[in-house]
């Protein structure tokens, strides 16, 4: 038997019994060679407090330096678990054995960490996208972040939940063409998530009329695309003398699919170069937009925005209802105008939540909000001295990101 010291934590030679409490005993029985399991028992009759009992079973817990765990079990229980008092506790072990890791200890607490990992410069970065492969948004997102790990997302908004719930570390949408106008819908979205602006990226598009191989022009009595590429294409496939119905489906990539799925021999599709390499289809025209300047441009979306710089060209895009009142949308602007910066988008969406207002005499007015970009960053003074100026006329004003300006250069007569 061995004697503990609760004071010092050190084993001396044979049983147990602390000194400065008679009335605390400890018995010790020895379930292996390498097993000791220890039992209090209270011998108090009087004199003594369950008070003092207690402290001393602290006083003996703290000194133990390391317990230790076994996988067996013997009589029904955990071997070498040991108990105070009838009930399991910490066990004690040698000094100079293993040191294991405690039964008790408790998990570890969840982090960001646990959920995604942002990688650093754009290595791996997961960026959603609306469409399927072969989409003009992948390759915006290529574009933006060239070794991304792209993930295609069957709708806009789920490409915004993506990044809520850290399936994604970044989003490339887009919110504007430069010849089928505004995409409303991701305006819609950006107000109603609470994700940040932090990019943005200009792609030029090509389009090209796809089909399955040996299909000829005077077979295809069906077109199918995105909206916004049968827009773009509309006088281009009228000069072409093509008798054939337009028909509108979720994006340009997914037509090329949906063709070469069903086998469709009547059908063309309008779409990238990319798209018909990835679905076997062959191209029937290229370049069939009707304005070679055909540029579509995305945003970038994240979790957190970016720290405002001004070592290059930034641009800051916000959204503001204004207050009653006359004139105040122009007040609003010349907010911008009269610090000489540049608004490079105005564009009105109807106020969801407050659609139409009563004036005075019974006059109903649409209710609007404006979303406004600007080329200015808002770490300038300037810039921040015009929205302090816009918040005075405003109802509501929030800013979606400062983030800097897409200036890579491009011709509209090559393809990415």
């Amino acid at each position: 038997m061995q004697s503990i010291n609760p004071l010092s934590g050190s084993i001396d030679k044979s049983i147990v019994r602390i000194a400065s409490t008679p009335g605390l005993g400890l018995t010790n029985h020895r379930s292996s060679p390498n097993r000791l399991t220890v039992k209090c028992v209270d011998s108090t009759k009087a004199g003594r407090t369950r008070h003092e009992w207690q402290s001393c079973c602290a006083v003996l817990a703290s000194k133990v330096a390391s317990q230790q765990q076994d996988s067996k079990k013997i009589d029904g229980g955990i071997t070498g678990v040991a108990t105070v008092n009838g009930h399991q506790t910490l066990d004690l072990v040698p000094i100079n054995g293993a040191v294991a890791k405690s039964p008790f200890a408790l998990p570890k607490p969840l982090s960001i960490s646990d959920f995604s990992a942002v990688p650093l410069h754009g290595s791996q970065l997961r960026v959603a996208y609306q469409g399927v492969p072969g989409a003009y948004s992948e390759a915006a997102a290529g574009k933006a972040y060239p070794n991304c790990e792209p993930i295609p997302c069957d709708q806009f908004e789920v490409a915004f939940q993506a990044v809520e719930i850290w399936i994604a570390d970044r989003a490339v949408l887009p919110v504007e063409n430069s010849l089928g106008g505004s995409i409303h819908r991701n305006y819609d979205l950006l107000l109603r998530h609470r994700l940040h602006i932090v990019g943005e990226v200009q792609l030029p598009v090509h389009h090209c009329l796809l089909a399955l191989p040996g299909v000829r022009m005077e077979h295809i009595t069906r077109i199918i695309s995105h909206p916004q590429a049968l827009s773009q294409c509309e006088n281009t496939l009228t000069k072409m003398g093509l008798n054939a119905s337009r028909e509108a489906v979720d994006d340009t990539a997914g037509a090329a699919e949906y063709i070469a799925t069903n086998n469709l021999r009547n059908t063309a599709a309008i779409a990238s170069a990319r798209a018909a390499e990835l679905y076997g289809l062959q191209t029937l025209a290229k370049g069939i937009q009707d304005d070679s300047s055909n540029v579509t441009r995305f945003v970038i979306l994240s979790r957190e925005p970016i720290i405002p710089r001004m070592d290059r060209p930034f641009k800051t895009s916000i959204v503001f209802a204004q207050e009653k009142g006359t004139n105040i949308l122009f007040k609003v602007l010349s907010s911008f105008a009269f610090r000489n910066i540049n608004l490079t988008k105005i564009e009105s969406r109807p106020h969801r939540n407050l659609p139409i207002r009563v004036e005075d005499g019974g006059a109903k007015q649409f209710e609007y909000l404006f979303y406004v970009d600007f080329e200015a960053s808002m770490a300038e003074e300037r810039a921040q001295n015009a929205l302090a100026e816009v918040e005075e006329f405003t109802s509501f004003l929030r800013v979606l990101g400062s983030y800097p300006m897409d200036m890579t250069p491009w011709r509209p007569d090559m393809e990415e």
